[in-house]
């Protein structure tokens, strides 16, 4: 045999050999990245790129949208009492852009009618053990999902309790992960981090104003704690929330602890069926709160319900609350 042919095998064996490399690197991008791994609710979690996302209600579908991920997107489940809410929302195109699933709560049968393949919404909210749609259900079925960080105070029996805007950067940081738009969610966290220190900075002196957030309520009011995301809104406009030492999300409270807290202002949530006028109008007509200054000087602040939950417009209702109370001479 000689030289000539004894080579043949050789790079025949080569040619073999680069043409499955070929293969395995045209597989690979087929199949997309590789998935990641991050902490959510206290465990670590792999996730591949999801391609039929669905999202529930304004906090988890909002996060979505200022990530630039309506594309992305299967659908959104949106109880009907957000409509008003969405049609203010500037993000308004971007919800008309991908389909509505539901407008009731989040279901079971909806996501995998929908054949979803990741669901993102909050525990108690929108997980629920109760209504039988739970990350471990999900699972068990071939549907990976994320939590918000903010509601891990409420989940398991090893809560994670994280300050309501390091969630939120914690849930935009790790669903750009999730979705390879790493550089864009580190943008959007650096923004809203620097509007956060400005705010921050320029704090008037003296005690801070007291806020009642009123949610709901007339036998007994509903309220944020210090878990949710009002409480953090209230905080970096400079005013304190009266229930800032409430280790609680949202509960319920008696109407003695408001006004043995004298507000000086009532920031309404704006969402639902009932009209944010009559919210007002109830408060304004409570006979408990009459002697309250939020009550005697008609200050009453609108918080929107988008910017009310966990997600990408806190900063701005931090904005508007601190102008109000500067207008207030708070």
């Amino acid at each position: 045999m000689t030289a000539t042919t004894k080579s043949v095998p050789v790079l025949l064996a080569a040619c073999l050999l680069t043409t499955a490399c070929g293969a395995d690197v045209q597989r690979n991008a087929r199949e997309g990245p590789r998935p990641v791994t991050v902490e959510n609710c206290g465990k670590q979690i792999t996730y591949p790129l999801p391609r039929n996302a669905v999202a529930y209600d304004m906090s988890a579908t909002e996060k979505m949208f200022a990530l630039g991920l309506a594309d992305r997107m299967r659908g959104i489940v949106m109880p009907s009492t957000a409509d008003p809410a969405v049609e203010r929302s500037p993000y308004r195109e971007d919800y008309r852009s991908v389909e509505t699933l539901s407008t009731d709560v989040l279901g079971f049968e909806t996501v995998v009618d929908a054949e979803a393949d990741w669901v993102l919404a909050g525990w108690g909210s929108g997980f629920s053990e109760e209504r039988g749609i739970t990350p471990q259900r999900l699972d068990e079925v071939g549907i990976s999902s994320y939590q918000f960080t903010e509601s891990c105070f409420n989940y398991g029996e090893n809560p994670v309790t994280v300050p309501p805007m390091e969630a939120l950067y914690t849930d935009l940081r790790q669903i750009g992960r999730i979705f390879h738009v790493e550089d864009r969610a580190q943008q959007l966290v650096s923004d809203i981090q620097r509007r956060a220190e400005q705010l921050r900075s320029s704090r008037p002196e003296g005690d801070p104003a007291r806020v009642f957030i009123y949610d709901s309520g007339t036998d007994q009011p509903f309220t944020s704690g210090n878990q949710a995301s009002p409480n953090a809104i209230v905080s970096l406009a400079g005013g304190e929330n009266i229930f800032s030492d409430l280790k609680q999300r949202w509960t319920t409270v008696g109407w003695e602890p408001v006004v043995k807290a004298n507000p000086e202002v009532i920031t309404v949530v704006d969402y639902g069926d009932q009209p944010v006028e009559e919210k007002i109008a109830f408060l304004k007509s409570h006979p408990p709160l009459a002697s309250t200054p939020a009550v005697r000087n008609d200050r009453f602040h609108v918080l929107d319900y988008g910017e009310a939950v966990s997600g990408p417009r806190n900063i701005d209702a931090a904005e508007e609350l601190a102008e109000y109370l500067r207008g207030i001479g708070r």
